[in-house]
């Protein structure tokens, strides 16, 4: 497995009470897996209070994770003011506009003035419940870069797609093509790509690592070829499909998985003491 050389942010560091002002300017000098969490449409006030308290006494991340857990929106100002601060806050979807005349929606701008780091994009729900298509993913994807925000760009076919040998044409000449020639090798550096197999998110199938891995690379080549090779190298491909404490070590493992995007897994203290405790040290 060959080390990638990652920017570590400040959230992403050990549990509060180990922070020191070395940890914060020294960066991990080596890979760092993303280990994102999609808390989806979950939580009242009470129990998003009580998941932020298991979370903060959830143990120690490893320095070679990075993790950031996607809250929904109405919840994201009392999280931030709660949760550990070697977790960094995520909102699931931005808006394709700026500010404006825009009822109801919400712009990257705004996510990012309020403090928020990142943000889901091309979530497989959105993509199938909202309609959205990878023309406007990348669009919001633009704007959402444009705003400083980091992105975790969501491609993934269905069972049906997958039956029918189309996973490449999905997710490499429909979701990936259109993000093609969009952005600068700066803005690259601020995206990650979540392969999510539909098939496997919330119905207890997860893919094998060989399966995963086999796209994960098709993926990579795909970034080699049609951004640079350098973009390739230094992207990091997380895993979006029923990961969980049961198999997480396995799945990241393979070379060209590169962290994990965790639904219902994210939703209890295993998602650390789990799946970012047990990421193997590069």
């Amino acid at each position: 497995r060959v080390a990638k050389p990652r920017h570590r942010p400040l959230t992403a560091c050990r549990a509060s009470s180990r922070i020191t002002m070395a940890s914060l300017l020294a960066p991990y000098p080596g890979k760092q897996y993303l280990i994102g969490g999609n808390w989806k449409c979950n939580g009242t006030k009470e129990s998003t209070a009580a998941l932020v308290a298991t979370l903060n006494g959830a143990g120690d991340i490893p320095a070679w994770c990075e993790v950031v857990v996607g809250v929904p929106s109405i919840h994201i100002g009392s999280v931030m003011g709660t949760l550990r601060k070697d977790i960094a806050i995520a909102a699931q979807d931005c808006s394709a506009t700026g500010m404006g005349a825009y009822t109801g929606e919400l712009s990257a701008a705004m996510l990012a003035d309020y403090g928020v780091k990142w943000v889901i994009l091309g979530h497989s729900e959105r993509r199938t419940n909202q309609g959205e298509s990878s023309a406007l993913v990348a669009t919001k994807t633009k704007q959402a870069l444009d705003a400083g925000l980091s992105v975790m760009v969501c491609v993934g076919e269905t069972l049906e797609e997958r039956e029918a040998g189309r996973i490449d044409a999905v997710v490499l000449d429909d979701h990936m093509a259109a993000l093609k020639g969009k952005f600068s090798e700066a803005e690259w550096a601020r995206i990650a790509i979540a392969y999510e197999p539909v098939w496997a998110i919330g119905t207890g199938k997860t893919a094998t690592p060989e399966q995963a891995q086999e796209v994960h690379a098709s993926i990579r080549a795909w970034l080699s070829t049609n951004v640079s090779p350098a973009i390739a190298k230094a992207t990091r491909i997380q895993y979006g499909g029923s990961m969980k404490g049961a198999n997480a070590a396995g799945l990241l493992s393979k070379p060209d998985i590169d962290g994990g995007l965790i639904g219902g897994a994210s939703l209890k203290a295993e998602f650390i003491s789990g799946i970012a405790a047990v990421a193997p040290k590069p």
